[in-house]
């Protein structure tokens, strides 16, 4: 009677767990949510979001444009982004950092009034850009200047200037092993990044992926997801740089996200699709759902909260060809028509 008793308590705490994890099936697939207008004419890059004060920051050049999530609207902007590409968030110092690659700076923003406190000398062309909350210090990964500049996030001093073997793209950090992982696109390489002596320990081949430029990471298991662009997404084990498997993805990925609540890494791809995969074990990775989206869709952030993603997109003109060379050109945005995409399984 105390074994049945026990179960029972067991099931009681553990089955609502369970229920409230998002699975996908038929029924709880991602589909489109709404569309959320923000209009404009510049380009666009990075996303993310802050979520305890419940806000999407979109850099959507030259200013990172601030959408509230409770309500699906866009509530304010910062300007003064000249070439934005990212923006990282510090919560517990209520101020945000953006990588304005055309002035090879960084704004330090006031997160409550969105005004620019200073700004921090960069790296040639900053792209992505993160907080390390371990040390409380900001990292610019600088594209044509192939370095990463560090700053402490409080005083705005760079204390670090860290050359590069190549070309970097996005990166993210696992505070608790003390590290920062960075791709570097052009060596189709990953680099590990010591946050205490900032420098590069480790350096790691992807292969089969090539040219990897989205990055997200479980922190739990130690799993590094890597969207490549020759069309994989690559799980790669943040200790030791083993990659452990590969599965299909759509062309032309820039981003990808992991849901440490529903153990799904995404891809978004330009294409106009987005790869969900879920991880299934230690060394396995299963694609479980092709979400259709639209084309441009290749910039994306994830709700942990309410296990939404939302990308960046517009419409564009037709393509046409260049007269000199014959090769198609890349479609020009059509002005006041850039929006972000929501999608979830709600019903």
């Amino acid at each position: 009677m105390k074994t049945l008793r026990l179960l029972l308590s067991l099931l009681a705490v553990s089955v609502p767990a369970l229920l409230a994890l998002p699975s996908l099936g038929a029924e709880h697939d991602y589909h489109f949510l709404k569309e959320i207008p923000v209009g404009g004419e510049g380009g666009w890059d990075y996303l993310s979001i802050d979520e305890t004060a419940r806000r999407l920051y979109v850099s959507h050049d030259p200013k990172v444009v601030v959408i509230d999530l409770e309500k699906d609207t866009v509530v304010g902007e910062i300007a003064d982004t000249p070439g934005v590409h990212g923006f990282a968030i510090a919560p517990e110092l209520g101020r945000g950092f953006s990588s304005n690659g055309k002035e090879n700076k960084t704004s330090i923003v006031d997160l409550k009034t969105l005004k620019t406190l200073s700004k921090v000398e960069t790296g040639e062309n900053p792209d992505a850009i993160l907080y390390e909350p371990g040390h409380q210090e900001v990292y610019t990964f600088n594209g044509r200047g192939r370095s990463a500049t560090v700053f402490d996030a409080k005083s705005g001093n760079v204390v670090a200037t860290m050359p590069l073997p190549g070309k970097p793209e996005f990166a993210t950090a696992d505070p608790a092993a003390g590290r920062v992982y960075c791709n570097i696109e052009d060596k189709s390489e990953v680099v590990a990044i010591d946050t205490k002596e900032h420098k590069a320990v480790n350096t790691w081949p992807i292969a089969p992926g090539e040219e990897a430029s989205g990055m997200a990471i479980d922190l739990t298991h130690h799993r590094l997801f890597l969207g490549c662009g020759n069309k994989l997404m690559v799980m790669m084990d943040s200790q030791n740089g083993k990659v452990l498997a590969s599965v299909p993805i759509g062309a032309g990925v820039d981003a990808n996200a992991f849901d440490p609540g529903a153990q799904l890494a995404f891809s978004s791809n330009r294409e106009g699709t987005t790869t969900i995969a879920h991880e299934d074990g230690p060394d396995k990775l299963t694609v479980v759902q092709t979400l259709k989206t639209e084309p441009g869709a290749r910039t994306m952030a994830l709700d942990p909260k309410t296990h939404k993603i939302y990308l960046a997109t517009a419409k564009f003109e037709a393509a046409s060809e260049q007269p000199s060379t014959g090769k198609r050109q890349r479609p020009k945005m059509i002005p006041g028509t850039f929006k972000i995409m929501v999608y979830g399984m709600e019903h």
